[in-house]
């Protein structure tokens, strides 16, 4: 009976050792990760691709966009423009994010009206266009914007767990990112209970530059509602020349 409560008690000495190591609360380290990820991603300056939108309801039935999308890179600052090219309801509609020296501003044009809308902080947590991904999920994600919490290191993933600070919709977030190319696969967003909402799976990686992998689907899974949008890039164009214009209100209005 001693033999068996004593290996009892070594198995759960073990297991909980071996938990201990998976996951510390070592902020330095989860950030430094995070921070390798972001060099890597910053290796490709600039990229223009065109996009498959397909946003998917909880009865299945589908909604397909067509959009082109512009960006650019400079350290922590950054720019983005998508464009909306069909269906024909929307063709025109323009998303304008940029970000420099921390701070960030979201613009949306809406040709139906004529009008540039700019996007409040109020308004980050709101649907884009009726997709799963909010106007906070679209903006950049630098290491400034998140406190982080803990680190979980398996045989595939860094698990890293973060506050993002000026959010108002998630109370944490948390990033699965692949050890062998700090790569984002996977990422979690959690409410004030500490439950998931919505979660953000990556697939079909694809080689950018020397180190920089990025996905080629990126699905976006509302948790509560049941719903998913799935957005495929094609026709990569990286570390190519992007007018200036094209990161300002005329290119937002000007369109395709």
């Amino acid at each position: 009976m001693k033999s068996i409560l004593f290996l009892i008690l070594l198995i759960f000495s073990f297991t909980s050792t071996v938990y201990a190591q998976e996951r510390v609360a070592d902020p330095d380290r989860a950030r430094s990760i995070f921070e390798e990820m972001e060099n890597r991603r910053n290796s490709i300056k600039t990229e223009k691709a065109e996009l498959q939108m397909v946003i998917t309801d909880s009865r299945g039935r589908t909604r397909n966009r067509t959009l082109q999308s512009w960006s650019e890179n400079d350290g922590d600052d950054s720019k983005s423009l998508i464009l909306f090219s069909a269906p024909g309801n929307v063709r025109g509609t323009g998303f304008l994010s940029i970000d420099e020296d921390g701070n960030q501003t979201q613009r949306l044009f809406l040709p139906s009206i004529g009008r540039i809308q700019t996007i409040s902080s109020a308004e980050r947590g709101d649907q884009f266009m009726g997709s799963d991904f909010t106007y906070e999920d679209l903006g950049s994600q630098n290491s400034e914007d998140y406190e982080f919490d803990w680190l979980e290191i398996n045989d595939q993933f860094y698990t890293i767990r973060a506050t993002a600070i000026d959010s108002e919709q998630y109370t944490s977030i948390e990033f699965d990112i692949l050890k062998e190319t700090y790569s984002i696969k996977t990422v979690r967003y959690f409410n004030q209970a500490n439950q998931i909402i919505k979660r953000l799976e990556s697939e079909q990686f694809e080689q950018l530059s020397e180190n920089h992998w990025s996905p080629s689907i990126m699905t976006m899974f509302d948790l509560r509602e049941d719903r998913k949008t799935e957005l495929t890039w094609s026709n990569r164009e990286t570390n190519v020349q992007i007018e200036d214009w094209r990161f300002t209100e005329r290119g937002l209005r000007r369109g395709l």
